[in-house]
Formats: structure tokens, C-alpha cells, sequence
């Protein structure tokens, strides 16, 4: 499956009582999110807590998921670190686990050059013939990839299929838009920037609040595209008070804790992220409340 999806939702890892990888309720989550419009699932992406899973719990998680959705969806293995050798060694493993696709984020914490930056996802590209998309999130990398130095990974790498684009930089992804070669997605990896990088050229998103308002956001999309940017406007605005509770504290706690609530067993979080304070708890069930009947 070369199509990595328009709407992607980087779904949450359910753990059990005993905190291990709670498979048969992935699966059902990930059924249940392709049944709600998600064409694409992340899977042990930053929501999914993939820092905190193993090689094993993570090659489990990418075969189940894809099990569970088959040819519905693509499933895209977050296989990205801040070693190079060890995500040559995880892109290896998703393609032998069945993802579709994988996700490669900037290398945190190392701050990597731009021709650092070129050479590690350069070596990862030719490690596993499957499409890659690229992660660009400067808040929690501290290194900003720019397009510039994208889309030259791109020209050597095809097999490159787009970028997640979380720097929050509109300047950088209408620049992104603006030069790509044909075929270059660009996902909007923020929330409350979706219906924004459409307006410069994005094509999808790769959402967390996916988990709960994917219908919401297909329809923003389509009415985008049909030229009701009015109706677009509308939709995003009516998601903007659910965005804001769900990134008021580190994601995924907000999110996991609504996953919840519409009664699938997710879990906690696995430590060193806590619990959803009850006051962010008192704000975000009200606006739950509405995607209950939906499971």
C-alpha cells in the first residue's frame, strides 16, 4: 500500500491492569477508528507511547494493528530514534511485521546538522523498501528539519512519500507545498492548524483528536475541497474548545483518558507520563460526552 491516508489518526497503545500491551484492545480500537473514516493509523508513534515500548511489544503491536485493519488503512510503525543503527534495525523489523508504511522523526535530543539530517534518514530510506513519512516536530526535537534540506532527502529517496509537518510554521509548510515534486504529501501534524495548512496546500492530517472527531474532520476536508470554506470554518471552530483540553497537558494523557471514556480499555499511561489532573478530567468530559454512542 503505497496510499498512507489523508486522515491518520497516531493511535494511543492500550495497556492492561499489569501495564503490558493490551493487543486485542488495540485491535479493536484500530477496527473501530477505520470504521469512524480513518484511512491511516500511526502506531507507536509519540501518542502511542512508543519511547516506551520495547522492540518486541512494538514488532506486536504493527502485525496485530495490521491484522485487525487489513487493507482498509494503511498502518504506518513509528521506527524513528535518536540512533541511527537502531532505526535502520526498526524500519527493518515494521516491513517484516506488515506496516504499510513508516514514520521517521527528526532524531531528538542529538540536535542533528541538516546534512546529519540527510544521511539519517537517508540510511533508514534505503534499509526497507517501504514508504516513508517524515516527522518534523521542533517542540519536542529540539532540531527543525527545513525544507530545504526535506525535500533534498526527497530527491535522493523517493521512496520518501511526504512529511508530518508539526514546527507549526505556516511560512514553512506553504514553502513545502509550494516546492514539492509531484506525489510529496504533506500532513498537518498539529490539530488546530488542519483546516489552516489546507488553506496553503496540505493534504490530510495526521491527528490526535482523530481518535474522537475523524467524521468531523472528513467532512472539514471535503467541504475545503468542494470550495465551502464557510462550512470548513464552521466545522474547525467546533472542534477548537475539544483541541484545546486534549494538548492542555503532555499528549497522549488527555487523549488516553477520553479513549476511555468511550469505553475501551486503554489504560494509563505508561510512567514517566501521569494521570489526566481532575480539573483537565471536569473540562474534557463535557466534550466527550457527544462521540459516547459512537462505540
Amino acid at each position: 500500500m503505497n496510499d498512507l491516508g489523508t486522515i491518520v489518526t497516531a493511535m494511543v497503545t492500550p495497556f492492561d491492569a499489569s501495564g503490558a500491551v493490551n493487543i486485542s484492545e488495540a485491535k479493536r480500537l484500530a477496527a473501530w477508528l477505520v470504521e469512524r473514516g480513518n484511512d491511516g493509523l500511526v502506531v507507536a508513534g509519540s501518542t502511542g507511547e512508543g519511547m516506551t515500548l520495547d522492540s518486541a511489544e512494538r514488532n506486536e503491536l504493527v502485525h496485530a494493528v495490521k491484522e485487525a485493519v487489513g487493507s482498509r488503512a494503511a498502518v504506518i510503525a513509528n521506527v524513528g530514534t535518536s540512533d541511527t543503527r537502531a532505526s535502520v534495525h526498526n524500519a527493518r523489523e515494521a516491513h517484516a511485521a506488515g506496516a504499510d508504511g513508516i514514520l521517521v522523526v527528526v532524531p531528538p535530543y542529538s540536535k542533528p546538522t541538516q546534512s546529519g539530517m540527510i544521511a539519517h534518514f537517508g540510511a533508514i530510506a534505503d534499509a526497507a523498501p517501504l514508504p516513508m513519512m517524515i516527522y518534523n516536530i521542533p517542540g519536542r526535537t529540539a532540531a527543525n528539519m527545513r525544507a530545504e534540506t526535506l525535500l533534498e532527502i526527497r530527491r535522493r529517496h523517493p521512496s520518501v512519500a511526504g512529511v508530518k509537518e508539526s514546527s507549526g510554521d505556516l511560512m514553512q509548510i506553504a514553502t513545502i507545498v509550494r516546492d514539492r515534486p509531484s506525489g510529496f504529501k504533506v500532513w498537518c501534524g498539529d490539530d488546530y492548524l488542519f483546516l489552516p495548512s489546507l488553506a496553503v496546500g496540505a493534504d490530510g492530517v495526521v491527528g490526535v483528536a482523530s481518535h474522537l472527531c475523524s467524521p468531523e474532520y472528513r467532512r472539514m476536508l471535503d467541504a475545503y475541497r468542494a470550495g465551502n470554506v464557510k462550512e470548513a470554518a464552521e466545522i474547525h471552530g467546533s472542534l477548537l474548545a475539544l483541541i484545546d483540553v486534549l494538548f492542555a497537558t503532555t499528549n497522549p494523557i488527555a487523549i488516553k483518558w477520553a479513549v476511555n471514556q468511550l469505553g475501551f480499555a486503554a489504560g494509563t499511561c505508561r510512567l514517566p507520563l501521569d494521570e489526566l489532573p481532575a480539573e483537565l478530567q471536569e473540562r474534557l468530559r463535557p466534550l466527550v460526552a457527544p462521540y459516547l454512542t459512537a462505540v
